[in-house]
């Protein structure tokens, strides 16, 4: 049996959609990869509501931009796209994927998004964080076997289509990395923007030059007021604990 805060993993990014990830953080993935951090994203859904695309198609979109971003493991969960709601079948979904991982930070949606799945999202995952580390509530392996409960605190929410109501608790440098975040999302051609790919698709706020444009915009002024090119910002859910000042060092 493995105690409580025993990780094996060593981040875990849950996105509602294919692509939530590289659009939100993928700097930041990028940059724990390059760090030979292990590293897996869950996708709770496969998309399937989506405009532009088809759930194949955005399934093997997501398999490229892993390979880009250099994660461990990529796990989808099936559940349904634009119906994403905190019931049993997804709090054991989602409580079995977390225990079966051990990460010690865990990247989501924050609370107020645009997206309704988003800011679902976040509150099925924040009541799954606290079912993780009950005994009671079994979960099991892929082999039938009960799984061991699990805590962790490093709990942090990435951007996406809203500014935080405030500013972020802390900024992560993506300036070494940024390119191999824009090269993550242009896998996703179904959904963004990348000239020749999908043209005859319906349009959507995503597809356009200008939103790419945007969320370059978003990494540089993020950077800027940090000293840095480029960056990503993230809100803490626990509070921010360090043993020493000398870690900021």
């Amino acid at each position: 049996m493995k105690e409580l805060y025993e990780s094996d993993f060593d981040c875990m990014i849950i996105g509602a959609h294919p692509d939530d990830a590289e659009l939100c953080c993928g700097g930041t993935i990028a940059k724990l990869s390059k760090e030979n951090k292990k590293v897996v994203i869950v996708d709770l859904t496969r998309g399937e509501m989506g405009t532009r695309g088809t759930e194949e198609i955005r399934e093997l979109e997501a398999k490229a931009a892993s390979e880009i971003l250099g994660v461990k493991d990529r796990i989808n969960l099936g559940m349904r796209d634009g119906f994403i709601r905190t019931n049993e079948e997804n709090l054991y979904k989602v409580v079995s994927v977390i225990r079966k991982f051990r990460p010690k930070i865990i990247l989501m949606h924050p609370s107020f998004e645009r997206h309704p799945d988003h800011e679902n999202t976040h509150i099925l995952v924040r009541d799954a964080l606290f079912k993780i580390g009950l005994k009671k509530f079994v979960t099991n392996d892929e082999n039938g076997n009960p799984q061991d409960v699990y805590r962790t605190r490093n709990i942090y929410c990435y951007m996406q289509a809203y500014q935080f109501p405030k500013s972020a608790d802390f900024f992560v440098d993506i300036s070494d990395v940024h390119d191999i975040k824009m090269e993550a999302i242009r896998a996703f051609s179904s959904q963004v923007y990348v000239p020749g790919q999908y043209e005859n698709e319906a349009y959507t706020s995503l597809s356009t030059p200008e939103f790419m444009e945007e969320l370059v915009a978003r990494d540089r002024y993020y950077g800027g007021i940090n000293g840095v090119k480029y960056a990503e910002g993230f809100l803490s859910v626990e509070p921010v604990f360090v043993r020493s000042l000398s870690q900021f060092l």
